[in-house]
């Protein structure tokens, strides 16, 4: 392992292991706040998930996951190893030494450069994971080219048109050679100024509670925290993160949901006005539940995994 006092491998290293133990975790979850957010027909929470069962079985709740745990764990990877090498340049520009403890204000600077860094590779993975889970939606009219007159003129009112196992897409692979050849590479980043709304704040707050938590709960200053510390800082601060970001994430997942076809969001504002009057304020708020219980074992087992391995690789 890197042994650099201001650069170090292994932070990267043990992200990428937590990332796939957290995939596997959260994604079933991920997918029933997918469908509540940018799909129809679910009353809530509950409802969702009865009719993913029914439907499609457990299979269901793991659509798209092959994607995100080969992703998701470069993904996790580089925001751990950049968070923590953040902290260190920080830390050696301020005080002349990359191990001197970070302040909230270092904290926090590093914690929203880590969510703008983010974006850059979460964007095309949400992207194309959000696609996958929704192709087995019923697809509605407004995102097809259909017209709503047949060759003898009479007008037929089309809201929805449900085609059972129609799939636009036939894996990971295909979705994002079809994306990149319907809308181009700027389509892989649809959705990213929401993202960057989402995941800015949406860091600050996953980071710092982590670090508050974590330290109320050791037992004296100069101790490491006990695995159970970890796992239940890393819970708190996984809840906190994704409900108060769950606005935010709403508009992501619509705009990135939209597929070309036939666009029915011109941009972000568009989609939040669009929304709000359809809708009403309430939708910003929709999937909340399912992000605060998802949150807390995707982000408990994340942190968890993450400083257990961190703590192997140093011991080597």
């Amino acid at each position: 392992m890197q042994k650099s006092k201001d650069f170090r491998v292994d932070d990267f290293v043990a992200g990428w292991i937590g990332g796939a133990s957290s995939v596997v975790v959260g994604h079933p979850l991920d997918t029933v706040k997918t469908r509540l957010q940018a799909g129809k027909g679910y009353k809530n929470s509950l409802h969702c998930v009865l009719t993913i069962y029914k439907k499609e079985t457990v299979a269901g709740f793991f659509k798209g996951m092959s994607f995100p745990l080969a992703s998701i764990t470069v993904y996790n990877s580089a925001v751990f190893g950049f968070f923590s090498n953040t902290q260190r340049l920080i830390s050696k520009y301020r005080y002349g030494d990359g191990r001197h403890p970070c302040g909230m204000l270092d904290l926090t600077v590093a914690s929203m450069l880590t969510g703008l860094m983010s974006v850059g590779l979460g964007a095309p993975v949400d992207l194309v994971k959000i696609r996958l889970q929704m192709q087995t939606q019923t697809v509605l009219a407004e995102n097809l080219h259909l017209a709503g007159n047949v060759s003898n003129g009479t007008n037929i009112p089309l809201r929805s048109v449900d085609i059972p196992g129609q799939r636009l897409y036939r894996g990971p692979i295909h979705c994002i050679s079809s994306i990149l050849q319907t809308e181009g590479l700027q389509g892989l980043y649809r959705g990213a100024g929401a993202m960057i709304l989402r995941d800015v704040p949406g860091y600050t707050l996953y980071f710092i509670p982590y670090t508050i938590f974590c330290d109320l709960l050791k037992p004296d200053p100069m101790s490491s925290p006990h695995p159970c510390s970890i796992w239940l800082a890393g819970g708190l601060a996984g809840s906190i993160s994704w409900v108060t970001a769950t606005p935010a994430d709403v508009v992501k997942s619509r705009m990135q949901a939209d597929a070309q076809l036939q666009r029915k969001y011109s941009g972000i504002l568009h989609c939040i006005i669009h929304s709000y009057k359809t809708e009403g304020a309430q939708v910003f708020f929709r999937g909340a539940s399912v992000n605060a219980i998802r949150g807390f074992p995707m982000s408990a087992t994340m942190f968890l995994f993450y400083e257990l391995s961190l703590q192997f690789f140093r011991s080597l």
